[in-house]
C-alpha cells in the first residue's frame, strides 16, 4: 500500500540494509522518516504520531523500541520478508506498479529538527529538492565516486553522502553502525579508497589537527555546518591535495543551498571563510527587516529559493507559512524560506556568515532550538526557570543550561539524567549552572553576557590516580578537556567532553602510551579509573610516581 505521499519509518542501525530500506521506500514511491533506534523513547512516539507512517522498517532486534505504538512494522531481517522479495522479478519499478504517479513534487523524505516552542518539526523534502542537489556541477557524482556515509540518516548530510553517488552510478561505503570517530574515517577512507567526504566543522578540525593524512587519495572534502576558523582552512589548504569545497545550507533547503570550491593555491586570511554562492537550480537574496534588498558588505537575513526549498513543515501550517513565504522576486507561485541566519555579499560575489537573527544554535552541525531544551527543562521538578545558550570554551562551542530552582535545591545530575530520556544526545547541555537569578539589562531584557561562565566539573569526589596508567590518563584528560586537575573517577563527559574530543583522546594516549582505544571503549569506560583497564600497557599497574 505504499506509495506517493506515504511516510514510511526507517529504524535500521547504519549499514548496507539501511540503504536498501530507503531505496524500496523511494522506488515505491513513499517518503522515508529516518529514526535513529538510540533516540528517547519519548521522542520516536512523538515522531511517529506527528508523522503518521503507514509503516515502520526495521530489524527484528529493534521491533521491541516501537512496540505499543499504533503502527505496523516490518523487520527486514524476518525470513518471511525474505522469501517474498525473493519471487520479484527485479525490473525497475514504474508507475504502473505504484498506487499512483510519482511526481518530482512528491516528499521525498521528512527529517525532525529542533523546535523552538520545545516540539520538533519535520521538514518535508521532494523528490525535485533533491534531484538539484545531486545533479550540481560542484556534488554530482560519476561512476568512480566512492563516497562514505557516515553521517546519521536523522542529519541531512546523509542526503547528499547516499544519493549524490548512487545518483551518478558510484558506489557508497557504509561505516559500521555506531559511533563513529575521526580514527574509524580516516582508517575506512585509506581502506576503501574513498574519493569524496563530507565532515561537519568541528569533524573537520579534529581531521586536519589529529589525522593528518585522513584525506590521502580523497578527490574532494565537503565541510560546513558551523562557522569555520578562518587559520584552520588554510592550513588545511595549505596541507590537504584534496580540493575543499565549503557548503551552507539549513534542512528546510536540502542540505546544501550554497557551495564555494576552494583551489590548493587560496588564502582566507583574517575574514570569515565564504559559503559561496547558490547551488544550480536554486537562487538568494539578502533583505533587511521591510524584506529590501542590502547594500553590498551590509549585513541582512538570507532568504532561499528554487527547486531545493522544502515543503514546509509536517502538521505545521502556520509555521510553515510563517517560515515559507511568498518570492516577491520570484514567479507567481514561488516561494522564499526565511532562514534567519545573517549574511553579507562580499565585493568577490561570495556570501559571508554574520550570526543569527534568532536565539538558534548549532552544536557540532546539528541545529538546535534553544528553547526544546528549556522546554524539556520545564517538566522537571526541580527547575522553576531555565535559559540554554552556546558558550564558546576551551573545547569549541557547548550547551549550557543555566536555572532557577523551584525547590531548595537543584541535583545537576539528576537533571543532565532526566534530559537524556527525552532529547538526542547532542542536545542535552554539556552543563547546567544553577543561579537565584537571571542578569537583566537596564532595559528589563536577559542579559545573556552577563551569565555567569559555566564550570565543568566532576560529579565525584577528586581522588588521586593511584597507577601510572591512570596518571598518564588523568594528565591526558586535563590537556584534552582544558582543566587543572582530572580525578580518577572523574568522567570525560561530565568534564565537557564529547565524541569529537574523545577522538583527540585517542590520539593522544597512541601518542603516549602506544595502545589504541576507540570511543565506544571511553563511552563504556568514561573514567581515567575505568579506562585503564583498557591500556594493557605493561606499566599500567606500577606505582603511580609524581615529579616536583
Amino acid at each position: 500500500g505504499v506509495g506517493p505521499e506515504s511516510v514510511v519509518a526507517v529504524m535500521v542501525p547504519r549499514s548496507v540494509e539501511l540503504i536498501v530500506a530507503v531505496l524500496a521506500v523511494l522506488k515505491a514511491g513513499g517518503a522515508y522518516l529516518p529514526i535513529d533506534p538510540g533516540y528517547p523513547g519519548e521522542r520516536i512516539g512523538f515522531m511517529l504520531g506527528d508523522a503518521s507512517p503507514v509503516l515502520v522498517l526495521t530489524t527484528a532486534g529493534l521491533r521491541e523500541v516501537v512496540a505499543g505504538q499504533s503502527v505496523a512494522t516490518v523487520a527486514m531481517d524476518d525470513p518471511g520478508v525474505a522469501q517474498s522479495v525473493s519471487v520479484c522479478d527485479g525490473s525497475s519499478v514504474t508507475d504502473a506498479d505504484r498506487a499512483g504517479a510519482l511526481r518530482p513534487s512528491n516528499a521525498a523524505y521528512v527529517i525532525y529538527t529542533s523546535g523552538s516552542t520545545g516540539t520538533p518539526k519535520g521538514v518535508v523534502a521532494t523528490h525535485a529538492g533533491v534531484a538539484g542537489l545531486v545533479t550540481d556541477p560542484r556534488f554530482a557524482g560519476d561512476r568512480q565516486s566512492r563516497v562514505l556515509v557516515h553521517s546519521p540518516m536523522v542529519f541531512d548530510a546523509s542526503t547528499y553522502e547516499i544519493w549524490v553517488p548512487l545518483s551518478g552510478g558510484g558506489a557508497v561505503v557504509v561505516a559500521p553502525p555506531g559511533r563513529v570517530d575521526a580514527g574509524m574515517i580516516a582508517n575506512l577512507v585509506a581502506a576503501h579508497g574513498i574519493t569524496a567526504v563530507f565532515a561537519t566543522t568541528r569533524l573537520f578540525e579534529v581531521l586536519v589537527e589529529e589525522y593528518p593524512g585522513a584525506f590521502e587519495g580523497v578527490s574532494e572534502v565537503w565541510t560546513g555546518g558551523e562557522q569555520m576558523p578562518p587559520a584552520l582552512f588554510d592550513r588545511a589548504l595549505a596541507t590537504i591535495a584534496a580540493r575543499l569545497v565549503h557548503v551552507y545550507g539549513p534542512t528546510e533547503a536540502t542540505t546544501f543551498a550554497t557551495g564555494r570550491r576552494f583551489a590548493s593555491d587560496d588564502v582566507v586570511g583574517e575574514g570569515p571563510v565564504p559559503i559561496g554562492g547558490p547551488l544550480s537550480g536554486m537562487s538568494v537574496v539578502v533583505l533587511d527587516s521591510r524584506l529590501d534588498a542590502v547594500p553590498l558588505g551590509v549585513a541582512g537575513e538570507l532568504y532561499i529559493a528554487g527547486s531545493g526549498v522544502t515543503r514546509g513543515y509536517s502538521g505545521r501550517t502556520g509555521l510553515t507559512a510563517a517560515r515559507f513565504v511568498a518570492d516577491p522576486f520570484g514567479p507567481a507561485g514561488s516561494r522564499l524560506y526565511r532562514t534567519g541566519d545573517l549574511v553579507r555579499w562580499r565585493p568577490d560575489g561570495d556570501l559571508e556568515f554574520v550570526g543569527r537573527v534568532d536565539d538558534q544554535v548549532k552544536i557540532r552541525g546539528f541545529r538546535i532550538e534553544p528553547g526544546e531544551v528549556e522546554a524539556a527543562l520545564a517538566q522537571h521538578h526541580s527547575v522553576r526557570r531555565s535559559v540554554v545558550v552556546a558558550r564558546e570554551t576551551v573545547t569549541g562551542e557547548q550547551l549550557v543550561a543555566y536555572v532557577t530552582a523551584a525547590e531548595s535545591a537543584v541535583d545537576v545530575t539528576a537533571v543532565l539524567s532526566f534530559l537524556s530520556s527525552r532529547l538526542p544526545e547532542h542536545m542535552v547541555p554539556a552543563a547546567i549552572v544553577v543561579v537565584e537569578d537571571f542578569p537583566l539589562t537596564v532595559n528589563g531584557k536577559l542579559d545573556r553576557k552577563a551569565l555567569p561562565e559555566p564550570e565543568f566539573l566532576a560529579h565525584a569526589a577528586y581522588r588521586a590516580p593511584r597507577t601510572e596508567g591512570e596518571r598518564v590518563l588523568a594528565e591526558l584528560f586535563a590537556e584534552v578537556l582544558g582543566v587543572q586537575r582530572v580525578g580518577v573517577q572523574d568522567s570525560f563527559f561530565d568534564l565537557g567532553g564529547y565524541s569529537l574530543l574523545a577522538a583527540r583522546l585517542i590520539r593522544r594516549v597512541r601518542q603516549r602510551l602506544g595502545v589504541e582505544l576507540t570511543v565506544t571503549t571511553i563511552f563504556g569506560a568514561p573514567t581515567p579509573e575505568q579506562l585503564a583497564g583498557h591500556l594493557h600497557a605493561p606499566d599500567e599497574e606500577t606505582p603511580c610516581t609524581t615529579s616536583s
